[in-house]
């Protein structure tokens, strides 16, 4: 039996759509960004990613709802997101003023960290077209009416202005209302909020937001200061990661704390250094909880991996596996697309089934 409400339509434009910014990223490779000379330029946004790794590694019909300076640095974003196969009909294009002072394009730096170097990223993301939008500007009921049958937005986008919590529960509601299901992703990043109350105003925002929606992702962190759960059980730094027991009972609260959740999926990770960690994931639905266990990972490029762990997962429910199938399809595409540089999925379908299955790492000739 599904876990989500069925599809009662026999056409849909897409099966899922994306409300989120997307950013040009500047990588410099295996060089530090004060001190290189050239960049490799990537795409890259929390909900886009999602969007773009449904379609290149699991073949569905994808959009996304954002907006762009009409400038040649938006056309280059707009050029990679069409390569990522990403249906671009929903981007708002806005008139550029010649220097950026009424709106731009988001460009980040990202340098990746080795051994105990840890990540470095650094924003360039200030008054973006995406970020000035406003209720109204796109038109909900006609994109819904078009058929979607998953929308995903999450807490980036709702941090990039004072109005984007508005224009997140403005969209999730409109979708709501199509029979759509709607995922959201804690995604916490302090550089946004800083300049609108900080944590407690995105916890705020948060707990207005998760009351309208089907699926929460996130993780430990995310759950308790992006949410306001209360810490009952949780181990010390030094006890190592939280036991299953622990993740069920977190989960548990917030299945607790909102009942219009379906479905709770969240990323586990422990940090040996930039390049060794340990990946798994956990998921509670219809008062049960999942986990596939902890293993060893070696990692190229770390960001994206919570992205890819959320496509593989909606895509799993969005086949009808069972959340214990879609749980592991998400661990697998996440750990996959770490192995690869820059925000997007590179991975093909048959690569995450042959993870999923533990299948052999030895050279395929």
């Amino acid at each position: 039996m599904s876990l989500l409400p069925p599809f009662h339509r026999t056409h849909y434009a897409w099966d899922c759509l994306a409300l989120g910014e997307i950013m040009l990223r500047f990588d410099p490779g295996e060089g530090r960004i004060h001190t290189t000379r050239q960049f490799a330029v990537w795409e890259g946004g929390g909900e886009y990613n999602v969007a773009r790794g449904l379609r290149r590694c699991f073949g569905l019909r994808t959009a996304v709802a954002t907006a762009f300076a009409d400038n040649p640095v938006g056309r280059l974003v707009e050029d990679l997101v069409l390569q990522g196969g990403v249906d671009t009909s929903l981007i708002r294009w806005v008139p550029y003023d010649g220097v950026g002072r009424a709106a731009r394009n988001g460009l980040y730096f990202l340098e990746r960290g080795f051994g105990h170097r840890p990540g470095v990223a650094c924003f360039d993301r200030g008054h973006t077209a995406i970020a000035q939008v406003k209720p109204g500007d796109f038109d909900w009921t006609a994109i819904f009416a078009q058929g979607v049958r998953w929308f995903h937005t999450g807490g980036i986008f709702a941090g990039l202005s004072a109005s984007s919590p508005q224009v997140a529960l403005e969209a999730i509601r409109a979708a709501r209302s199509a029979g759509t299901i709607v995922s959201f992703d804690l995604n916490y990043r302090d550089s946004l909020w800083r300049e609108f109350g900080g944590n407690p105003e995105a916890t705020r925002v948060n707990q207005q937001l998760v009351r309208e929606v089907d699926v929460l992702i996130g993780g430990e962190e995310d759950f308790r200061e992006r949410l306001g759960i209360p810490i009952t059980v949780s181990p010390t730094k030094s006890s190592g990661p939280m036991p299953l027991e622990g993740w069920d009972h977190l989960l548990r609260e917030v299945a607790a704390a909102y009942p219009n959740l379906k479905v709770i999926a969240a990323t586990r990770r422990t940090v040996t250094s930039s390049m060794h960690n340990t990946w798994g994931g956990v998921a509670h639905s219809q008062g049960q909880t999942i986990e596939v266990p902890l293993r060893p990972i070696e990692i190229l490029d770390r960001v994206g991996g919570g992205d890819s762990f959320a496509s593989g997962f909606i895509y799993g429910l969005l086949q009808n596996q069972s959340i214990e199938w879609a749980l592991r399809c998400g661990v697998a595409h996440g750990m996959l697309t770490m192995t690869t540089p820059g925000d997007a999925s590179m991975v093909t379908l048959a690569e995450v089934e042959h993870t999923m299955a533990d299948g052999s790492i030895r050279m395929r000739r």
